[in-house]
């Protein structure tokens, strides 16, 4: 499962910069120009698969990587604190914001992982450090695995490799999200709690990710509340906590890992301490700094303190 997946996989069509398309103003523009400065756009993949993506600012490249049920926009606080240093990259994962949904796919950690390296290979990005967050957190590591060429540095924050069952991580959060989203894997039951689905329960189960979870913006919970109603959205969501095998077994490929890495963890994060030192342990050249009072999603928790590390990663 964890060779490095085949060209024909994932790569971009030929010139594949000329395949990348501007959107125009609508449901996947609206919320995004509310905060970001520039052009959202998005690329067309081999397979016909399209990625959002968003870049601004000056410098070596960075790209962002979100975590799971989120989109590009969870980086809202963090990319205007970046753009004057790097030239920003962040896009939506497969099957997440307004990625196109494939739902005969595994939305696995190689199928991410695959799509990110054609995004990097097709836009020709070089010298890139990859900041991830939760699943974002892993593909920041194994796609440095698979393009020791292109990329310079790797900060993995919370990086969500340690289910032993399925939503195992999201689960540990809060009683709510435990008894909710374990149906998930029962497929009636699953379909019926994605159907109802609703902006507080969404925030309930969020929550769970938070030291203070008055750190999750309304606007962005009412946007991930949006996206959530795309058609195969919630069977995407499903599919993605369904390979949890996958992002456990990604710990496989660390060694591999040829760019400095820092490891970030929040203090609160759901990870527990034998946890982390195993990636530690995976990582031995790694630096790792821990977030007091931050939770899983230190990204909208302390923005500052994470661009501070990235910036530190330049030198």
């Amino acid at each position: 499962n964890f060779q490095h997946p085949t060209a024909e996989t994932f790569v971009l069509a030929l010139e594949p910069v000329a395949k990348a398309q501007t959107l125009g103003a609508d449901a996947s523009t609206t919320y995004t120009s509310g905060w970001h400065q520039g052009a959202v756009a998005q690329v067309t993949l081999k397979n016909g698969l399209t990625i959002r993506y968003v870049n601004t600012g000056e410098g070596p490249n960075l790209l962002l990587l979100h975590t799971l049920r989120t989109q590009l926009d969870y980086f809202q606080r963090l990319t205007p604190l970046l753009r004057n240093q790097f030239t920003v990259y962040a896009i939506d994962l497969p099957g997440h914001g307004y990625s196109s949904v494939n739902t005969t796919a595994k939305y696995d950690e190689p199928y991410m992982r695959a799509a990110v390296v054609a995004f990097i290979e097709g836009l020709d990005l070089k010298g890139v450090t990859i900041v991830g967050e939760s699943i974002g957190g892993v593909l920041a590591l194994t796609v440095a695995s698979e393009l020791p060429d292109r990329v310079k540095a790797v900060i993995s924050s919370n990086p969500y490799d340690y289910d032993r069952r399925y939503a195992d991580g999201v689960r540990r959060g809060n009683l709510f999200a435990n008894l909710v989203i374990g149906t998930y894997q029962v497929p009636v039951l699953g379909a019926i709690n994605a159907a109802l689905e609703n902006r507080l329960f969404l925030r309930w189960v969020l929550n769970g990710g938070f030291y203070d979870n008055s750190n999750l913006p309304r606007d962005l919970l009412a946007e991930f509340d949006r996206v959530g109603r795309r058609r195969g959205y919630r069977a995407v969501e499903r599919k993605t906590f369904a390979g949890w095998r996958s992002w456990s077994a990604a710990r496989q490929l660390y060694k591999q890992v040829r760019a400095p890495v820092t490891l970030v963890y929040g203090d609160h994060d759901w990870s527990s301490r034998e946890e982390r030192q195993q990636n530690t342990a995976s990582l031995p050249a790694a630096h790792l700094i821990t977030l007091e009072k931050t939770g899983h999603f230190s990204v909208l928790e302390r923005p500052h303190e994470i661009a501070d590390i990235i910036v530190a990663s330049r030198t």
